[in-house]
């Protein structure tokens, strides 16, 4: 089975492709099939919710590929901002005029938290993945979490995001300390894919 993944970020296409490597898809992006970045894709993001957006992306991919398509959409939510960033996680920065891209992005977020104690700085990661089998489809919609809290300073070298200021509860290390396949395991994105992949599995039984 042909399946369109819908993002433009590296660093999920990579999680993505190792997440169903051995299983019977063939993952193919937006470069892959020659889809040049249109002006239209930057209102893909402007919904109030992770599903608003995964879906909105989903449906847009399917429509110009004419494949199966899944759509994820995903941030970090800190307890002390009353869930912020969230859905404006991967351009926060950029909305407050204080620059753009990751390195920015982790700078308002300990600037917002300057002196908020250990306790007080709980946060999650959420995903959401939609999933499309023609443009006009139903969409199949799958969530996940994982729990943690931001650190005052980063830590590692790998991951993306937010992942060096992430300090994962399951894994007792920031997203960016850890090797893939542990922050696979646990992460919102791991886990929200696997759940899809379960339903598309059955479907094609």
């Amino acid at each position: 089975m042909k399946l369109l993944v819908a993002t433009r970020n590296d660093g999920k296409a990579r999680e993505i492709r190792d997440l169903f490597a051995g299983l019977p898809f063939e993952l193919v992006f937006p470069v892959d099939q020659f889809l040049e970045r249109l002006p239209d894709e930057a209102d893909l993001e402007r919904g109030t919710s992770f599903a608003e957006n995964a879906v909105a992306k989903a449906r847009y991919f399917a429509k110009r590929s004419g494949k199966p398509t899944l759509a994820e959409d995903s941030g970090l939510e800190v307890d002390a901002l009353d869930g912020a960033p969230g859905v404006f996680s991967a351009r926060w920065a950029q909305m407050h005029g204080v620059g753009e891209g990751d390195a920015a992005n982790n700078a308002l977020l300990l600037e917002r938290l300057a002196g908020v104690p250990d306790e007080r700085r709980g946060a999650r990661y959420r995903c959401v993945v939609a999933y499309l089998e023609t443009p006009l489809a139903k969409p199949q919609l799958v969530e996940a979490t994982c729990e943690g809290r931001v650190l005052t300073a980063p830590r590692g070298s790998g991951g993306f995001g937010y992942d060096p200021l992430f300090f994962s509860t399951d894994l007792e290390m920031t997203f960016a300390e850890a090797a893939l396949p542990a922050k696979q395991r646990v992460s919102h994105r791991g886990r929200a894919i696997r759940a899809l992949m379960e339903v598309l599995l059955r479907r094609s039984r």
